[in-house]
């Protein structure tokens, strides 16, 4: 028996939730972001889109593209409690809820008694009537051509594909459309004139092996109709973290460890509330010109207080050599273990 996989996506939904909560911004390019010409886009309307604004742009870029733009300040609390009641709805249908983000989530209803197109008419119903928004649904037997499907018309979209239609409906779609390849991958894949899927069809796995690894096969198979990853009830979150844009550019690192100090403290208590700790930390910056780097540094012992977390960060701070000055910096912790504790033996 196939699969029966359906991926659910929230149209703009930071700035959706804006928009229903003040009607006044219906049809008019809304930005969400930072307040100031530094900060960068959350997310935009799509009338916003129509000028070239997109996700992580310079406000000020964003700007320049869209000079009528209404840019408002990210309400992470307001978007996650609309994002709670959407979950919900998901939850009442099916157990099989694998959420990938705070918009966005698979959800396996193979085993769902009724056609799978009604399902999707009734999740987007339900989440237009309660909250006012739209969502996209894609539906297929697969990851894969499920997350595909549900972009193929958004906003507001429904698409089916089914095993019949594949590889050819695939073969017009630009290669950046398949899931795991990247701007690098993809850029890679250009220079030997590869662009869309039906050029990348024609290529043998041996290439697409020597290209990206084993990750190759993953591609290969992909676009061939094949995915056998299974939706994930529990995703293990794989690293904490918190970064900010800095007001001014800087190289000053005395000055940058007052933000790895305020970050350190936050990422502590956030690892207490969950009960665990890390032993990977890495430094995150993004130079002048908005070129990211990030180093790493990967410790004996698990950690979890603001006092080691800060040290270790100030570690690899002190090795990194800035050629230009910094206009963001991020810390981040990962490869956890549960925070237990253990009993002491006698022997």
């Amino acid at each position: 028996m196939n699969k029966v996989i359906m991926h659910v996506d929230m149209d703009a939904f930071f700035a959706s939730v804006e928009i229903v909560d003040n009607k006044n911004l219906r049809g008019k390019p809304v930005i969400i972001g930072g307040n100031s010409n530094r900060g960068v886009v959350a997310t935009c309307s799509y009338e916003a889109r129509a000028y070239g604004v997109r996700s992580a742009m310079p406000i000020y870029m964003a700007k320049e593209k869209c000079p009528n733009a209404i840019i408002l300040p990210v309400r992470y609390g307001r978007y996650k409690e609309i994002s709670n009641k959407i979950f919900n709805i998901f939850y009442e249908i099916t157990p099989y809820v694998e959420p990938l983000s705070i918009d966005e989530a698979y959800l396996d209803i193979t085993d769902i008694n009724k056609r799978p197109l009604d399902m999707a008419n009734f999740v987007k119903n339900r989440v237009r009537k309660e909250t006012g928004l739209t969502i996209s649904a894609g539906l297929s037997y697969n990851k894969f051509l499920a997350k595909l499907a549900s972009d193929w018309n958004k906003p507001n979209g429904l698409k089916i594909i089914g095993k019949d239609e594949v590889p050819k409906i695939l073969f017009p779609l630009s290669i950046d459309k398949v899931h795991g390849l990247g701007k690098k991958s993809a850029k890679k894949l250009n220079n030997i004139g590869v662009y869309t899927i039906e050029e990348l069809y024609k290529l043998p796995q041996d290439l697409l092996v020597e290209f990206f690894g084993k990750f190759g096969i993953d591609i290969y198979d992909r676009i061939r109709g094949i995915d056998k990853r299974e939706v994930q009830i529990l995703r293990e979150r794989k690293s904490i973290g918190r970064e900010t844009t800095l007001s001014n550019d800087t190289n000053d690192k005395e000055e940058l460890k007052l933000y790895i100090k305020a970050f350190a403290g936050s990422i502590a208590d956030t690892l207490e509330n969950k009960n665990v700790k890390g032993k990977n930390i890495t430094i995150k910056t993004k130079t002048s010109s908005f070129v990211n780097h990030t180093k790493s540094k990967t410790l004996s012992y698990y950690i979890s207080n603001e006092e080691d977390i800060y040290r270790e960060a100030c570690s690899i701070l002190e090795e990194l050599e800035f050629e230009e000055k910094i206009r963001l910096i991020g810390i981040s912790i990962s490869a956890f273990k549960e925070d237990k504790v253990e009993q002491l033996s006698f022997f």
